[in-house]
């Protein structure tokens, strides 16, 4: 029999906390700011929201896409010790780019099956720093000879085994299920206003951390710290979510001639970090945040990679015995319009259930931090609405699509 995908059953996990920066748009007040300096950030607040002892901690969990500093190697080790974990506690960096932040989890939750009690899970994503890069001159320069230099940013956006890039699978998506410019405009406007009325209602206040210039000390060893550009004293918000209108959205120009993608109906790029403590559920003093129940990760064609949390979550349902009826709310990662409303419409979802509060496209996307933001967004509504399950999902460039079932440790039936 072929196997589909993986699957991981967690028994004793939880969420105990997890916070994060505001989400501040490409070349904005943290566009100067090293991803180590904005997941130490986090790393510290975190602790210090849970009332925890940094030197509790057993292992420190990581992840960043872009090499966005020249000190990037180091970026796991460095969040922990600056984060005051202590010296002897390995650091660990993982990536599955779009998805990281589930696998920050997801392998927070395996280590709590040996020896591991808490486990400081933070991702970090400096979009603004990612480099303009050459892989090609390192044995130096011919006479005449040309030198390529690219965006990074832009490039990681290509696939070149379908030689296509992100914003085409989703296109590829539009044309297999029949969406229409005007539905993919339709989708993105209604998920900008939910995003704006969502930050009039204060819904992230409780996961939102300021950010301000500040120095992180450790004894010892050099200080680090964070300077905010643009003259900014402090940053309380993010700064993406904006009224738009239909009329607005249609005037974009798509990417592809033929394609239904603009700059208005994708992902937002923002720089921001995330971080969340995960632990055991039994010794978990106070009310955890989320309880983690189950994970799933599959592949998939990469032409239209999009459609990734379409059998991620069919098998996140199969083998944890639940329905689709059973989940109170899905968070899934808004990479394109087109990408949403083909996974919308794959698993027949009730738009009342779905991003409720908006998503990438209203507040955008730091690839490695997302999925921590998803799931945390996530386990604060079931909490305010009472419901009992949430599945946060996310599609990952090169065809992968992941997802992870949450409980709500406070539900009363």
């Amino acid at each position: 029999m072929k196997r589909i995908g993986q699957y991981s059953a967690f028994a004793d996990a939880a969420i105990f906390e997890a916070v994060r920066t505001p989400w501040v748009d490409l070349g904005g007040a943290l566009s100067q700011v090293s991803p180590i300096d904005l997941g130490i950030k986090v790393g510290r607040e975190v602790l210090a929201r849970a009332g925890i002892d940094s030197l509790a901690v057993d292992s420190v969990l990581a992840g960043s896409m872009a090499q966005a500093s020249f000190d990037a190697y180091l970026l796991p080790r460095h969040i922990g010790l600056y984060s005051g974990v202590a010296q002897s506690v390995p650091a660990l960096g993982v990536q599955r780019i779009c998805a990281t932040g589930f696998e920050l989890l997801r392998q927070a939750a395996e280590q709590l099956r040996d020896e591991a009690q808490l486990v400081l899970c933070v991702a970090s994503e400096s979009m603004s720093r990612n480099p303009i890069a050459a892989y090609t001159h390192r044995d130096g320069f011919r006479l005449g000879g040309a030198v390529q230099f690219k965006d990074f940013l832009w490039e990681a956006l290509y696939d070149p085994a379908p030689a296509l890039d992100m914003i085409a699978t989703a296109d590829n998506l539009a044309r297999r299920h029949g969406l229409s410019r005007e539905a993919v405009d339709r989708y993105a406007r209604d998920s900008h206003q939910r995003a704006l009325q969502a930050q009039r209602d204060g819904a992230w206040v409780d996961e939102i951390v300021t950010v301000d210039n500040q120095v992180f000390e450790l004894e010892g060893y050099r200080p680090r710290g964070i300077s905010l550009a643009r003259r900014a004293d402090a940053v309380t918000e993010d700064s993406h979510p904006r009224s738009t209108t239909l009329a607005a959205l249609a005037r974009l120009r798509a990417v592809h001639p033929d394609g239904v993608q603009t700059a208005g109906n994708s992902c937002a790029v923002v720089d921001g970090a995330a971080a969340a403590l995960v632990g055991r559920a039994s010794a978990c003093t106070r009310p955890a945040l989320a309880r983690l129940l189950a994970s799933a990760v599959v592949g998939v064609a990469p032409e239209f990679m999009g459609i990734g949390p379409v059998p991620a979550i069919r098998l996140l349902l199969q083998r944890s015995g639940l329905s689709l009826d059973d989940i109170g709310r899905f968070e899934i990662n808004e990479a394109q319009a087109a990408q949403v409303l083909a996974v919308f419409q794959e698993l027949e979802l009730d738009s009342g259930r779905l991003n409720v509060q908006g998503g990438s496209l209203g507040l955008g996307h730091p690839l490695a931090a997302t999925g921590v933001r998803l799931v945390m967004t996530l386990a604060r509504q079931l909490r305010a609405h009472n419901l009992r399950y949430g599945i946060a999902a996310a599609c990952v460039g090169g065809g992968q699509g992941m997802a992870l079932l949450i409980e709500n440790p406070a539900y009363r039936a």
